[in-house]
């Protein structure tokens, strides 16, 4: 039922009809047909964007320096390590990836709270595969009306050449398709040639290759979007972040009902009888890749993608009506337009305003956090039992485990110092000083080095509770430092 008919429905007929639905749509399998425009185009250029960049960044070389990986993008498990081109990310600066995570979920908002389900429509990685399924179902067994044919046609050698071929070229892509993910986590060329000539050592490679093949080969062509309506959490998430002002893939009620034939529409004009632009042609719903009727209204199957627009501009230029039937548009503003007001658009408002600015805030804290972060990290751990020690003489002692982070590719000699305990000994444990009489901690190239480190005071103190200390690491080369604060505990 359109829409509008539906707003001018009593209460009890909307009712009535409602529950005249079934409780569960029967499930039909979708044959999408082809379309061309403006919003198809943008969706070719990032679908082959995104997938150029997912399948050839593993073999994007960038030096780092001798015994160092040269994989631009590289996810180094064995090592504890993450390569993003110049950006090198250790265990310990994991918060990093954490402010990712925040940065994309803002980003996620703001696009929604800008052009709704925009992200389903254009950049998921289950529409942008499916998408690339569909375009070669299309390619092998033709546009819409043929692969209805073949699939309720009889089994002929024609059909299952055209059905095998479409499945072995499928699993060809999710093959690809995993192979590209695990060569994020390894030397992609030394990956590569280890798979294909069948080395020792690489069956983990295998299993991962096998999971995401079948993986993107049951997603992207069996469940299509199905996955989207029944596993997807983001519809039911982004449906409680959005507004009244969020645009969003909207059928224009006010300016194509009531909807008829072209004949009739234009004999009603000539009658000077009411008549609506859409002629009922069903174009919008056949492009469309979940199947959804978006003169229904806003729906949960609608990934806004904006097929339907480009399809709609198409009849509307053939029948010389005005383009955009169907556009991003909003609820508020078809309702504005029947009452003879004019629209509002208002992409700046408190919402998306706010979350610009939070990812401005956190994108620059997180940039110039990691632009100025130093190439050594020290940090200590107090010894939790006992927490003191007190000696023969009356002192006490504490103990402390200090460990260092050498980020550079070359072995580096720290030197450490205790200052806040005037006449405290230091003693590192396993360490000779050398010839200078200077207890000198080596820490190889891009690796870290735990220490065990005892603080002693002798004689007996009136001291009580607890006294601040600072321990200074210092580059015997270089003389860079850096300090961190701990706590001597008297007992």
């Amino acid at each position: 039922m359109p829409q509008a008919e539906f707003h001018k429905m009593s209460s009890a007929d909307a009712q009535n009809h409602l529950l005249d639905e079934p409780f569960v749509e029967a499930a039909h399998k979708v044959y999408n047909k082809k379309v061309d425009g403006h919003f198809r185009r943008i969706k070719w250029g990032i679908q082959f964007a995104t997938l150029a960049i997912y399948y050839f960044l593993p073999f994007v070389r960038w030096h780092r320096g001798p015994d160092a990986p040269s994989q631009a993008v590289l996810v180094d498990f064995p090592h504890r390590r993450f390569y993003f081109f110049f950006i090198e990310i250790w265990p310990q600066e994991v918060y990093y990836i954490t402010g990712l995570l925040i940065l994309a979920s803002l980003t996620l908002f703001l696009m929604n709270a800008v052009a709704g389900r925009i992200w389903c429509g254009y950049m998921c990685p289950q529409t942008v595969w499916t998408d690339f399924y569909m375009t070669t179902e299309r390619w092998i067994e033709g546009d819409a009306r043929d692969r209805m044919k073949l699939d309720e046609g009889p089994w002929t050698a024609e059909k299952i050449r055209k059905k095998v071929s479409k499945h072995f070229v499928w699993l060809l892509i999710a093959w690809w398709t995993g192979g590209a993910w695990v060569l994020y986590f390894a030397d992609a060329p030394t990956l590569v040639y280890n798979l294909a000539t069948f080395q020792p050592g690489v069956g983990e490679a295998y299993l991962w290759i096998g999971i995401l093949t079948f993986t993107t080969y049951v997603f992207a062509g069996w469940m299509r979007e199905k996955l989207c309506l029944h596993a997807c959490p983001w519809p039911r998430i982004q449906a409680a972040l959005t507004d009244e002002y969020a645009l969003n893939v909207t059928y224009r009620y006010d300016r194509g009902e009531p909807r008829m034939s072209l004949k009739q529409a234009n004999a009603a004009r000539a009658a000077h009888e009411p008549s609506g632009d859409c002629v009922d042609c069903g174009q919008c719903v056949a492009v469309c890749p979940t199947g959804v009727d978006i003169r229904k209204g806003a729906q949960l199957g609608c990934i806004q993608c904006g097929l339907c627009i480009d399809a709609c501009d198409a009849v509307m230029e053939k029948i010389h009506r005005p383009p955009r039937l169907i556009g991003y548009d909003t609820e508020m503003n078809v309702k504005r337009r029947e009452c003879g007001e004019e629209a509002i658009y208002k992409p700046f408002r408190v919402r998306t305003v706010f979350y610009a600015v939070l990812i401005a805030a956190i994108g620059g804290f997180m940039s110039i956090t990691l632009m100025t972060r130093g190439d050594m990290h020290v940090s200590v751990l107090h010894d939790r039992n006992p927490l003191a020690v007190r000696l023969k003489d009356g002192g006490v002692r504490n103990g402390y485990t200090i460990r260092f982070a050498n980020k550079k590719p070359e072995t580096r000699r720290f030197v450490i110092a205790v200052a806040g305990l005037s006449g405290a000994q230091t003693e590192i444990v396993g360490v000779t000083p050398d010839d200078k009489g200077q207890e000198v901690i080596e820490v190889g190239p891009d690796q870290t080095r735990e220490t065990r480190v005892l603080l002693s005071t002798h004689g007996v103190s009136s001291s009580k509770g607890q006294t601040p200390i600072v321990f200074t690491a210092t580059d015997a080369e270089t003389g860079a430092s850096t300090a961190v604060k701990d706590v001597f505990i008297w007992p």
